[in-house]
């Protein structure tokens, strides 16, 4: 009996343990923001997938080009984590913080070493065979497979750079598959001291490599089509240029319901389309919003827990936004205003002049360039909209305008 009794007991202890498991996978966030979304995270995209898909596979140079937020690097990411040939390899790498050439060839060079191969000695290995030139030196962190560093002697005389550039193909050459390499904030290179002479080196030696294709991506829209999409520049026609849409309101909506239903609470469409309204469809904020919806409601989602989840976005974005204003001329910050208040072209017709001070049309199209330059607006033909939605809704609210 004592047996019997012991073995109820542990069953109804798994029992439990399991309901309580199930619960607590119930009551996690469905959603997710400050990162890429991969996996269950990530919604439609469906053609863009495909295409990227088909490109990559197949050889084809790629240039994705849309403006900050919309989901470039989880396009990528779910794109290449899907391509599961063992004759087809992915190297990612953000050339974020990079600020000059050395900056960049020290990077590249890092990333393909280190995620082409698996083993210390192999990175040994590969960088003594194809950066001899250079005299390769790593450092080791406490954990060696995944914290280590590359450094090498600079010298411009030899063929440092040639080498480094060349170090995918050759890499790919010997162990007999393609290569995919990712580069996620292309658009710095636009930065670099001599810029354009640096695009040509890379051109010149990427565009007759037949063992690797090149996926370049980043947040600011005008410098990337600056460097891709301008007859005068190296990487004009380097590859195909992919402009990515925003996501539409009935996948969202379609998205954000599913979620909370699947997590055990329940928010209606026309709430959903609220929430793609407050961002605008902007991606990283879809998800930032509807965590924070999720976050304050119970079961039942309520009209207050949106409004006041959309509060508390712009309270904690607040100090930046207020940053980017005092970055402003008094003519900028009424061209913003002029934005957020629903003006997208005809901005040198008078009343528009007189109602948001902008003193004359002569002044409208430095004042345009200047906040492109500060990405901070998006210009698509005659149209003109600020790229960041919370910004634009704190800026309407704002009243130290009047």
């Amino acid at each position: 009996m004592l047996v019997i009794g012991l073995l109820v007991t542990n069953l109804l202890l798994t029992f439990a343990s399991e309901n309580q498991n199930n619960r607590n996978m119930k009551t996690e966030n469905p959603f997710i923001f400050g990162k890429a979304a991969e996996g269950h995270f990530f919604t439609d995209r469906t053609e863009d997938t495909k295409r990227l898909t088909a490109n990559l596979t197949h050889g084809i140079n790629t240039i994705l080009i849309s403006p900050r937020r919309w989901g470039k690097t989880s396009l990528v990411k779910k794109v290449t984590a899907g391509i599961h040939s063992p004759e087809i390899k992915t190297v990612f790498i953000d050339i974020f913080q990079c600020k000059s050439e050395y900056e960049f060839y020290h990077t590249f060079a890092s990333a393909v070493i280190k995620q082409t191969s698996s083993k210390i000695d192999e990175w040994i290995e590969t960088a003594k065979t194809f950066l001899s030139n250079i005299s390769p030196k790593f450092s080791f962190g406490p954990d060696p497979m995944n914290d280590f560093s590359l450094s090498f002697e600079w010298n411009p005389k030899d063929n440092t750079e040639t080498d480094i550039l060349q170090l995918p193909e050759r890499i790919a050459q010997k162990k007999s598959i393609q290569l995919i390499i990712c580069l996620d904030e292309f658009q710095q290179i636009a930065d670099f001291a001599d810029s354009g002479s640096f695009q040509k080196k890379l051109r010149s030696v990427w565009q007759h490599q037949q063992n690797v294709t090149y996926c370049m991506f980043g947040s600011k829209k005008h410098l990337m089509e600056n460097i891709f999409n301008d007859k005068g520049m190296p990487f004009y026609k380097f590859g195909d240029m992919m402009f990515l849409k925003k996501i539409p309101t009935e996948e969202w909506v379609s998205f954000i319901c599913a979620k909370f239903q699947e997590s055990g609470k329940s928010i209606t469409a026309s709430q959903a389309e609220k929430i793609c309204e407050a961002t605008e469809n902007l991606s990283s904020y879809v998800q930032h919003l509807s965590w924070v919806v999720w976050y304050k409601s119970d079961e039942t989602v309520t009209d207050k827990n949106i409004s006041d989840a959309i509060d508390d976005l712009l309270e904690q974005n607040k100090v930046f936004f207020q940053r980017e204003v005092e970055q402003l001329s008094e003519l900028q910050l009424n061209f913003m205003r002029a934005l957020a208040n629903g003006v997208s072209n005809g901005f040198s017709r008078k009343e528009i002049i007189k109602e948001y001070r902008l003193e004359s049309s002569a002044n409208i199209q430095s004042i345009k360039k200047a906040l492109l330059k500060k990405d901070l607006i998006d210009i698509d033909g005659q149209e003109i909209t600020i790229n960041d939605s919370l910004f634009k809704l704190w800026l309407k609210r704002q009243r130290y305008y009047e």
